[in-house]
């Protein structure tokens, strides 16, 4: 299973597989009476009515080609056509909910990989079993939020080209999730601000209102965004690069990410994770104008546990060697995320700050200020415990924010999150995959073709 994509089918679309086997076969019984010559007016009415059945099958095939061609995991697609009966497919650019494409409601299932070990039996176990059917109304949620987050990133790079100001480029990625996750308020929408980190700028990195930078030839992006339903997030991100000469480091960061998606599972130390991760990464060198650079793992960034509208649910998941020694365990969503540098491999806080979040579970605090009260009462409504942009408060009026904002930084209600920077001429690449801890296998419910 490892490898592989394996589709998650309810009871009802087997049946309907069982129906569609058995007209086949009463098909062929027929042809064979017509052949000597004994087939019954009856058994020619019946056979018209089992042709059409087949029709309709020829249809949900088709359907499981074109979700292939968006992206989709194969054996998941074909999992969820199978019973929608549907031939939608996704425009370019995106403009047709995820929920309108898959028409019975269920979503792709990830890429599905068996445990190890003493937890080999789980992947037959009827308890567990039992216990994934009992949550398939939250596992659904999220491979939702998943197949938009591959959908809109196929869009994303067909866009993310040199020559285009980071502006525009956030601008499209949000407008296309926001449209195709049918943005509600908190009960769907974008996770966080879209990040587009550039060459030494490790993450946190998103135009705020009036930047002016454009992507160049040379620079090595990272694009980080998730999306979200009912609070269920998914986390993912990816690196661009268009000279050649950076491949290296990509693939490094990559390979690691693999690794620490390999390694993850229940009772799992998180500091092995981190000394495999850290094993892979710094297996890789580059060369970079006659000069070769170890690839180093950035030690003061890591993965992270997810949590119902919490992004960062406490336990972390270093990508070096060392670290805490707490398991993962049955049920727990997971960023799984590798930073590979060519510079210290160590990042700082710098540059003008974008990112903001609600502090989730902070003390009460007076805000006496009225500007602040009013900001806090936006960002409860409209964010929550979600990360924000600061452009976001801008488009939705909150314009003159900055003071306030900082009045309730300084109350400790909400906390500013600055650029992460490498030193300067390093260049940094990442990669990252939600994962989810079911009971009976690991599923990467990011994985898409592209990565």
């Amino acid at each position: 299973m490892s490898d592989k994509e394996i589709p998650k089918v309810d009871p009802a679309t087997n049946k309907k597989e069982e129906e569609e086997e058995d007209d086949d076969s009463a098909d062929e019984s027929t042809t064979n009476e017509k052949a000597v010559g004994v087939e019954s007016a009856a058994s020619g009415e019946a056979k018209k009515k089992k042709k059409k059945k087949k029709k309709k099958k020829s249809t949900a095939s088709t359907t499981t080609t074109e979700n292939n061609s968006n992206g989709t995991p194969t054996a998941a697609a074909a999992a969820a056509t199978a019973s929608t009966g549907t031939a939608k497919e996704q425009t370019t650019p995106p403009t047709i909910p995820v929920s309108d494409l898959f028409s019975n409601g269920i979503f792709p299932v990830g890429e599905e990989c068996e445990y190890k070990n003493d937890n080999s039996y789980r992947t037959t176990s009827a308890e567990k079993k039992e216990s994934e059917r009992l949550d398939f109304t939250l596992y659904n949620e999220v491979r939702q939020a998943a197949e938009v987050h591959r959908q809109v990133r196929k869009y994303v790079h067909t866009i993310a080209k040199p020559g285009i100001a980071l502006i525009d480029l956030v601008e499209n990625l949000e407008n296309a999730s926001r449209t195709l996750i049918k943005a509600n308020g908190l009960k769907a929408g974008i996770a966080f601000p879209t990040g587009v980190s550039i060459n030494n700028i490790a993450a946190h990195y998103t135009p705020n209102t009036g930047d002016k930078t454009v992507l160049k030839y040379d620079d090595v992006l990272k694009i980080d965004f998730g999306t979200h339903v009912n609070g269920h997030i998914i986390d993912c991100a990816f690196t661009v690069n268009f000279n050649p000469k950076f491949d290296p480091l990509r693939l490094a960061v990559k390979e690691a990410t693999n690794t620490g998606i390999r390694e993850a599972g229940i009772d799992v130390r998180l500091c092995d994770i981190g000394a495999a991760i850290q094993e892979v990464m710094e297996s890789h060198e580059i060369e970079l104008n006659g000069k070769v650079y170890p690839i180093k793992s950035v030690r003061n960034l890591n993965g992270h546990s997810i949590a119902p509208y919490v992004i960062h649910a406490g336990k972390t998941v270093p990508i070096v060697k060392g670290g805490e020694g707490t398991k993962m365990e049955e049920g727990e969503f997971y960023a799984i995320e590798t930073f590979g540098s060519t510079g210290k491999g160590f990042v700082q806080e710098d540059l003008e700050c974008s990112h903001y979040m609600k502090v989730h579970n902070a003390p009460h605090a007076t805000i006496r200020l009225q500007r602040a009260k009013q900001l806090f009462q936006h960002i409860n409504k409209n964010y929550d415990t979600l990360c924000f942009a600061r452009r976001w408060l801008d488009k939705a009026g909150e314009d003159k924010h900055i003071l306030a904002l900082k009045n309730l930084c300084e109350l400790g209600v909400v906390a500013a999150y600055p650029p992460l920077v490498d030193i300067k001429g390093s260049y940094v690449a990442q990669y990252e995959h939600t994962i989810l801890l079911r009971p009976t296998c690991k599923e990467v419910l990011s994985r898409g073709s592209d990565y």
